[in-house]
């Protein structure tokens, strides 16, 4: 059996501090998609997204968050400067934000000062769930936790929701052992955009359906959509 080897990234590099990898369509891109990954990941985790963005006709640029991966230091209170950062590598086209488990948590942050058209959250953490798992070590990355407790404790995620005018794409397993699928059932009721979409599935577990490629290519579909229809008055 023939296996070819995935195309790579357009370019590979660090922008203050942080890498990144940058992944560009053939042609225009239509949207371009900042990809957050989760507590103790890194972008590799990611790229199986990206190169399904890739192939849709969008940009995306994967990162690693500050402590994780090729990016040094410690996780701080940066988070939205440094999402904000990373958006600009991928030019002037309308912006998603998609993240996972704690990115999931900072794309819904981001997207209102980031002005992105819709959101993809993936068992996204809530802000007392993170502090939790902060306080106890389990995240297991390095962070300045008084200035991460900082900002988790000035930014909830509920109302952040709450204040959001553009449309979120909810996406839970049901077997989720550390996120339980009732937090997206709670931000999908929370959310005032009509275009705003949960799914949960059954069984799975925190990371599976980061990695589903029918999810992945639901996201994908959801986000042309939702960017390209009219905005909502």
């Amino acid at each position: 059996m023939r296996y070819e080897t995935p195309a790579p990234p357009a370019e590979l590099g660090e922008l203050d501090g942080l890498a990144y990898s940058l992944w560009l369509p053939d042609g225009a891109p239509w949207a371009g998609v900042v990809i957050l990954h989760g507590a103790g990941s890194c972008k590799e985790s990611h790229h199986d997204y990206a190169r399904a963005a890739r192939a849709a006709g969008l940009s995306a640029v994967c990162f690693d968050q500050r402590g994780h991966g090729a990016s040094g230091g410690e996780l701080d209170g940066r988070a939205l400067t440094d999402v904000a950062t990373i958006a600009g590598l991928l030019g002037d086209v309308p912006l998603a934000v998609r993240g996972s488990s704690m990115g999931g948590y900072f794309a819904i942050l981001a997207a209102e000062p980031l002005g992105a058209r819709a959101v993809v959250a993936i068992c996204a953490a809530s802000s007392d769930g993170l502090w939790r798992s902060l306080r106890s070590g389990e995240l297991g990355f390095p962070a300045d936790v008084p200035a991460v407790g900082a900002f988790l404790a000035e930014h909830p995620l509920d109302a952040a929701v709450e204040r959001l005018r553009v449309p979120l794409l909810l996406l839970h397993a049901e077997g989720d052992e550390q996120v339980p699928a009732a937090h997206s059932r709670e931000l999908a009721r929370r959310s005032p955009d009509p275009r705003t979409e949960l799914v949960v599935v059954p069984g799975g577990h925190h990371r599976s359906v980061q990695h589903d490629a029918e999810l992945q290519g639901h996201s994908l579909r959801w986000l042309r959509r939702v960017i390209t229809a009219p905005a909502v008055a």
